[in-house]
Protein backbone atom coordinates (compact mmCIF):
# COMPACT_ATOMS: atom_id res chain seq x y z
CA UNK A 1 0.00 0.00 0.00
CA UNK A 2 0.88 3.41 -0.75
CA UNK A 3 0.06 6.55 1.46
CA UNK A 4 0.28 9.03 -1.77
CA UNK A 5 -2.46 6.68 -3.80
CA UNK A 6 -4.63 6.06 -0.83
CA UNK A 7 -4.19 9.95 0.03
CA UNK A 8 -5.28 10.75 -3.89
CA UNK A 9 -8.06 8.33 -3.66
CA UNK A 10 -9.38 9.39 -0.85
CA UNK A 11 -9.63 12.91 -1.87
CA UNK A 12 -11.43 11.64 -5.31
CA UNK A 13 -13.45 10.09 -2.83
CA UNK A 14 -14.30 13.37 -0.60
CA UNK A 15 -15.01 15.16 -4.62
CA UNK A 16 -17.19 12.75 -6.10
CA UNK A 17 -18.69 9.58 -4.55
CA UNK A 18 -17.45 6.39 -2.75
CA UNK A 19 -19.05 4.09 -5.28
CA UNK A 20 -16.55 4.96 -7.77
CA UNK A 21 -13.94 3.30 -5.96
CA UNK A 22 -16.39 0.12 -5.14
CA UNK A 23 -17.30 -0.77 -8.45
CA UNK A 24 -14.12 -0.21 -9.58
CA UNK A 25 -12.67 -2.69 -7.20
CA UNK A 26 -15.50 -4.73 -8.40
CA UNK A 27 -13.87 -4.82 -11.91
CA UNK A 28 -10.66 -5.65 -10.73
CA UNK A 29 -11.64 -8.15 -8.72
CA UNK A 30 -13.39 -9.91 -11.69
CA UNK A 31 -10.62 -9.20 -13.96
CA UNK A 32 -7.99 -11.50 -11.89
CA UNK A 33 -10.17 -14.23 -13.18
CA UNK A 34 -8.49 -14.30 -16.41
CA UNK A 35 -6.68 -16.88 -16.66
CA UNK A 36 -3.61 -15.77 -19.15
CA UNK A 37 -2.89 -13.06 -16.62
CA UNK A 38 1.12 -12.81 -15.69
CA UNK A 39 1.91 -13.20 -12.33
CA UNK A 40 3.16 -9.30 -12.31
CA UNK A 41 -0.26 -8.33 -14.13
CA UNK A 42 -2.25 -9.51 -11.27
CA UNK A 43 0.02 -8.17 -8.77
CA UNK A 44 0.08 -5.32 -9.89
CA UNK A 45 -4.00 -5.64 -9.64
CA UNK A 46 -3.39 -6.48 -6.21
CA UNK A 47 -2.24 -3.22 -5.28
CA UNK A 48 -4.60 -1.36 -7.15
CA UNK A 49 -7.15 -3.10 -5.19
CA UNK A 50 -5.23 -2.98 -1.55
CA UNK A 51 -4.62 0.97 -2.02
CA UNK A 52 -8.28 1.21 -2.85
CA UNK A 53 -9.79 -0.77 -0.10
CA UNK A 54 -7.03 1.61 2.07
CA UNK A 55 -9.27 4.92 1.06
CA UNK A 56 -12.05 3.33 1.91
CA UNK A 57 -10.95 2.51 5.07
CA UNK A 58 -9.92 6.13 5.39
CA UNK A 59 -13.09 7.26 4.48
CA UNK A 60 -14.88 5.92 7.20
CA UNK A 61 -12.76 7.22 10.05
CA UNK A 62 -13.14 10.84 8.32
CA UNK A 63 -17.11 10.25 8.26
CA UNK A 64 -16.65 9.20 12.08
CA UNK A 65 -15.10 12.39 12.65
CA UNK A 66 -11.50 11.64 12.49
CA UNK A 67 -9.49 14.84 10.78
CA UNK A 68 -7.82 13.30 6.73
CA UNK A 69 -4.65 13.54 8.01
CA UNK A 70 -5.06 11.56 11.61
CA UNK A 71 -6.95 9.13 9.93
CA UNK A 72 -4.16 8.38 7.14
CA UNK A 73 -1.89 8.56 9.84
CA UNK A 74 -3.98 5.84 11.83
CA UNK A 75 -4.95 3.46 9.10
CA UNK A 76 -0.95 3.44 7.93
CA UNK A 77 0.13 2.70 11.40
CA UNK A 78 -2.43 -0.33 12.01
CA UNK A 79 -1.49 -1.57 8.44
CA UNK A 80 2.34 -1.49 9.81
CA UNK A 81 1.30 -3.16 12.89
CA UNK A 82 -0.33 -5.74 10.85
CA UNK A 83 2.92 -6.32 8.72
CA UNK A 84 5.26 -6.42 11.93
CA UNK A 85 2.95 -9.24 13.13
Amino acid sequence: MKLPVIKHLTQFIEENDEDYIVETIEVLEAMTEISSLKDEELDVIGELISNMYGSLEVNKLIKSGVDKKEALNTFMKRVLGAIDK
